[in-house]
């Protein structure tokens, strides 16, 4: 079987992107830069389970993202927090030693081994959703070489996911497990200092050895010089045989102890990272025991919450039971409270009367102001109608004299029709007498038609015409003066009827008006009578209802002889009050 971790990431990435091709999304997914905006991904998702990776959540990814690399990272973090809530909400497993991807090389850099394992992931939801079988059966039918990583990254995820399985009364043993790989974790961290400091120390004692070697080296060169001088080497009875043999010893332990400590290093450094290894892991588990220690750390102080609210309760309870016996030794207050609530319903029983008395007294008051209103609306109305009648009288003084200029003329027009009607005659007369004159010798009186044809005959052309054109001018002047006068007259004559109709009315008017004025003010008087009198009697009998408790409780109780033991300065009190005993 072949192992992920030794199998290529970039191998990984290609293979996974071919798998991925199967979704027939519609963002493009055929490159690695397609894949860093995470529209694809999360399409893809939404693909594998529509009801948890729904609209909502898919309307949250940008899709407009472009070359904005902030943008891609954000979107690729929901889709990374969508995985893993999906794994623990849905699936009902945590992952725990998988390494998440970091989705600010994938965003920012387009890193191919990063984006393999968020694809590894989504594989990992594809392969355990509800429609598995679907998606392996696609797995199955893809290259072998392929199905081959697909596979492996599969076995993989698996064997890295662990079941969920707490449970809401287990924050004590959470806590208990918390403290526990506190502990272990400062554990670890003390023995990976002291094991860094160990090997510090070590490093700086492999540092001076090798130096201690160098220059022992170099001493051996300069001693292996002189030997080649002098004596022979190999003779160990001589001084430089027995300095050869002590040095070649001591060369020899150096070498072993050196070949010692790099051994114990290597060692070290195995040891440490192991413990970072181990670290990582507790560091997880840190954070996962203090999401669970803030939860309890809620409920701790909700708990807290509810012991200082069953305080209060009880301090409550005590409060209640010191007043239930204070209640019980309140039998003469409440008798005297009862005896107080009758007088107070006396009392109010005396204060609704009076407020019915005064409601009355408003009312009357309110109509009042109502009369007093309307005889300002009369007044007024009085004031414009007499404005209206001075107005129609100028009218009507304008009127007659108009009627009087043209009567005048009239009677000018008809003397002067009777002055055209006598000249008219008279030249009859003359015409007439010129005729008979000019005819009495030659023939004898005829008929009225000869006469008048022959003083035609006698009348001169130029006489004529005058008579004729006077003629028609005085028939003119008769027909203009009686349609004149008569269109004057009718005119005038409606104007005269309307004018006296109007006055009429108006002074009907104004003498109803001055009746209804007198009765509103004599109901006014009326009103302010009774009013004045329901005031006085009112104030003596809220006087004689309030003088006896005031003057007890101030000057003290009246005698038998119906004084005061204190003298009355009430402007009020009736005078024998005032006598001082």
């Amino acid at each position: 079987m072949l192992n992920v971790e030794s199998l290529d990431r970039v191998d990984l990435c290609e293979s996974l992107l071919t798998w991925i091709q199967t979704f027939h999304v519609d963002a493009p997914c055929k490159t690695v830069e397609d894949l860093t905006s995470g529209v694809a991904m999360a399409m893809v998702l939404q693909k594998i389970d529509p009801s948890y990776f729904d609209e909502n959540w898919l309307n949250r990814i940008k899709t407009d993202v472009g070359d904005n690399w902030r943008l891609k990272i954000s979107n690729l973090k929901k889709i990374l927090k969508g995985i893993l809530d999906y794994n623990h909400e849905i699936l009902g497993h945590q992952i725990n030693d998988f390494t998440l991807p970091d989705v600010t090389l994938v965003g920012e850099h387009s890193d191919a081994s990063e984006l393999g394992r968020m694809l590894q992931l989504i594989l990992g939801c594809a392969v355990k959703c509800e429609q598995k079988q679907e998606y392996i059966q696609t797995i199955m039918m893809m290259e072998e070489s392929v199905q081959h990583v697909v596979m492996t990254a599969i076995q993989e995820l698996m064997s890295k996911e662990t079941p969920v399985s707490i449970g809401t009364d287990a924050f004590a043993e959470l806590d208990k497990q918390f403290k526990k790989t506190t502990e272990e974790l400062n554990d670890a961290l003390a023995a990976k200092e002291e094991i860094a400091q160990r090997c510090h120390e070590l490093d700086m004692q492999v540092a001076a050895l090798q130096e201690e070697k160098s220059s022992l080296l170099a001493e051996n060169q300069v001693l292996l010089e002189r030997l080649n001088q002098s004596d022979s080497l190999e003779d160990p009875n001589s001084p430089a045989g027995r300095r050869h043999l002590q040095l070649q010893t001591q060369l020899e332990q150096l070498q072993e102890e050196t070949f010692r400590l790099e051994a114990s290093k290597d060692d070290y450094r195995i040891r440490c990272e192991e413990l970072e290894k181990e670290i990582t892991e507790l560091r997880q588990q840190n954070e996962d025991l203090t999401t669970l220690a803030d939860e309890a750390q809620s409920l701790k102080d909700e708990m807290d919450v509810l012991r200082h609210s069953s305080d209060k309760v009880a301090k409550l309870e005590s409060q209640v039971e010191s007043y239930k016996k204070k209640l019980e030794d309140l039998g003469d207050l409440r008798r005297q409270v009862k005896l107080l609530e009758e007088k107070n319903t006396m009392y109010m029983q005396n204060t609704v009367s009076l407020e019915e008395e005064l409601r009355k007294a408003n009312a009357a008051r309110s109509q009042l102001e109502t009369y007093k209103r309307q005889a300002v609306e009369l007044q007024n109305r009085l004031s414009e109608e007499s404005k209206k009648a001075d107005k129609l009288d100028f009218e009507y003084k304008r009127l007659k004299e108009k009627i009087d200029s043209l009567q005048k003329e009239k009677d000018r027009l008809r003397s002067e029709r009777d002055s055209l009607k006598e000249t008219i005659e008279e030249l009859r007369c003359v015409q007439a007498q010129e005729g008979q004159l000019t005819t009495t010798g030659l023939m004898p009186l005829g008929n009225q038609e000869a006469v008048d044809s022959l003083a035609a005959e006698i009348i001169t052309p130029e006489i004529k015409e005058k008579l004729i054109r006077l003629q028609h001018e005085n028939k003119m002047l008769k027909i203009n003066q009686e349609g004149s006068d008569n269109e004057k007259i009718t005119l005038l004559q409606s104007l005269l009827d309307d004018a006296n109709t109007r006055k009429n009315e108006l002074e009907t008017e104004n003498r109803l008006v001055n009746q209804r004025l007198i009765e509103v003010q004599s109901q006014v008087e009326e009103l302010q009578k009774s009013l004045h009198e329901q005031g006085a009697k009112a104030e003596d009998v809220r006087t004689q209802r309030l003088r006896p408790h005031t003057h007890d409780r101030i000057y003290g109780p009246m005698h038998s002889n119906g004084q005061y033991s204190h003298p009355c300065t009430w402007p009020y009190c009736p005078p024998y009050r005032k006598r001082a005993v």
